[in-house]
């Protein structure tokens, strides 16, 4: 049967449909257009804008939209309450992002925006989705959060218990972020930081009405300081575009949540190619550093590389990579800096690395150059023996599979940090250009032989034949030959034999590379 049309007339609207439009353009006009003018002037996209650029077209599904402040003063002033949240796809597979929207009350935290926010990440974690928040936001909104009933009915990212790591959760900071969007940050699984921004637990200017300190943003919390001196932050982007281009990048090396194992995707790169260039790339003198981090892309697939906290503590580099197409997370010592020899932010950095990766099922690779901790009264001040043995720690507890290759140094404690012998690792190799040992030949030679070299005829020549002698000791033949170590390779063999191991240790199916995820709650960076 054949509907009637209506005779009513459209201004009756029976519907509210005419309000319904007016609510929903009143809400995605965001802060107007002056206030939207000014984000583009500092070289900023807006919220909407963000996630435009993040997600596959025409995915996003908004929760939340006609939401507004619950404080009848700035009920019109406030759509979205400031807090822009819901689902969409990155590459096909769904995501949570939550958005701070700096058009609105400077980004400012508002009660009905938070109560927002949680409620999108606890669905997101409880459907198993990667969640995402894109902070651009001075902190809380003080109206709201003044005086006890409004700092009690708050809702701060500390409501609830440690969260266990079952989805991603990468953080961005876009704009000049204070409380909220920087303790988001101090949660998530990875941090990108766009140049230019600042992150901190309070800005400038409120830090010097309570202190009389006086500093500039970018010494308070700008990129260097996070990049360089607190370690806070893993990526820097050049600008927006770039930033959520690096989020995108990110995903794609993790599972949606940890009922997954990581993507595998079809290598171009052949799993049987040798290292040809390889022999280039370390000096003949083990005394001369060179650039680790070559050696790690020449290994891995090409173009695979993903490196984490590039700048922060250097003698050690760790990246996300693929090998043969599967998901690794690489350790590797770079004798470029500190030649080698890891400090307190080198196993700060460790540790929450093996705690990612053994969280998300990713397999971890160590490639050992390392002539032992950086000792320093400065290292003594940084509790040197707490953070070796949390990195070690954090290595006992990670059921991911395992394996570790010596190429060159491998020197005390750090020798056992590095997978070493007797770590329970898949598969021990070393390069027959290996040297294991407590100390290095040239100082163990004074502390064991001092006496008997003042002693000798020729002390200059005795002392070279010690030295000498245990450099033989050092090699790999014997450890090889008592089997402490499960193969010595070739060193243009490495990426065939880390494939073949990774294979093994992953199983026939794939399903024992399933770690346990026992470091599934430790926090952030321990």
């Amino acid at each position: 049967m054949k509907h009637e049309q209506s005779d009513l007339r459209a201004d009756d609207d029976p519907y509210h449909l005419e309000r319904l439009a007016a609510a929903k353009k009143h809400a995605l006009s965001m802060g107007g257009p002056d206030k939207v003018a000014r984000q583009h002037q500092l070289g900023r996209l807006t919220a909407r804008e963000r996630i435009e650029r993040l997600l596959d077209p025409q995915t996003f599904h908004e929760l939340g939209l006609l939401a507004h402040s619950d404080r009848k003063a700035d009920k019109d002033t406030t759509p979205t309450d400031g807090e822009i949240t819901g689902f969409g796809e990155i590459d096909g597979r769904a995501v949570y992002v939550g958005a701070d929207d700096s058009t609105i009350k400077a980004g400012s935290y508002g009660r009905i925006g938070q109560k927002k926010e949680h409620a999108g990440q606890d669905y997101a974690i409880k459907k198993g989705f990667p969640m995402i928040n894109l902070g651009d936001a001075g902190g809380g909104r003080i109206p709201d959060i003044m005086g006890a009933p409004g700092m009690m009915s708050i809702v701060l990212p500390i409501d609830k218990p440690p969260r266990d790591r079952f989805v991603p959760y990468v953080a961005t900071i876009m704009g000049d972020c204070f409380g909220g969007p920087t303790f988001y940050a101090a949660l998530a699984d990875i941090v990108i930081q766009v140049k230019g921004t600042v992150m901190a637990v309070t800005g400038p200017s409120v830090l010097e009405a309570a202190t009389g300190e006086q500093v500039a943003p970018q010494d308070l919390g700008g990129w260097e300081l996070h990049a360089r001196t607190t370690g806070q932050v893993d990526l820097f982007a050049e600008d927006d575009a770039h930033c959520l281009a690096l989020v995108r990048k990110v995903l794609g090396y993790l599972p949606s949540n940890a009922n997954h194992l990581p993507p595998t995707v079809k290598s171009e790169d052949p799993a049987s190619r040798r290292l040809d260039d390889i022999y280039r790339m370390l000096p003949a003198s083990p005394r001369q550093g060179y650039d680790m981090r070559r050696v790690v892309k020449t290994i891995v697939d090409d173009g695979s590389v993903l490196e984490l906290k590039p700048l922060y503590d250097r003698s050690l580099s760790v990246a996300l990579a693929r090998l043969d197409g599967m998901v690794v997370g690489v350790l590797a010592n770079n004798p470029m800096f500190s030649a080698g020899a890891m400090g307190w932010g080198a196993c700060e950095k460790a540790t929450a690395f093996i705690t990612l990766c053994d969280s998300f099922h990713i397999p971890l690779i160590f490639l050992h150059d390392t002539p032992g901790f950086f000792v320093s009264r400065a290292a003594e001040e940084h509790k040197m023996p707490l953070r070796i043995m949390q990195f070690l720690d954090a290595l006992h507890h990670a059921t991911v599979p395992k394996l570790s290759v010596i190429l060159r140094k491998s020197y005390g404690m750090a020798h056992c940090n590095m997978l070493g012998a007797n770590m329970k690792a898949d598969r021990l190799f070393a390069w027959p250009t290996a040297d294991v040992s407590f100390m290095a030949p040239e100082v163990a030679v004074n502390v064991v032989y001092g006496r008997k070299l003042t002693s000798a005829v020729d002390p200059k020549a005795e002392r070279q034949r010690l030295i000498d002698e245990m450099n033989e000791m050092n090699s790999p033949w014997e450890a090889a030959g008592l089997n402490l170590i499960d193969d010595i390779i070739d060193p243009a063999d490495t990426r065939i034999e880390l494939i073949r191991a990774l294979r093994t240790a992953m199983g026939p199916d794939g399903e024992m590379g399933r770690g346990k995820r026992l470091l599934a709650s430790w926090p952030t960076m321990y």
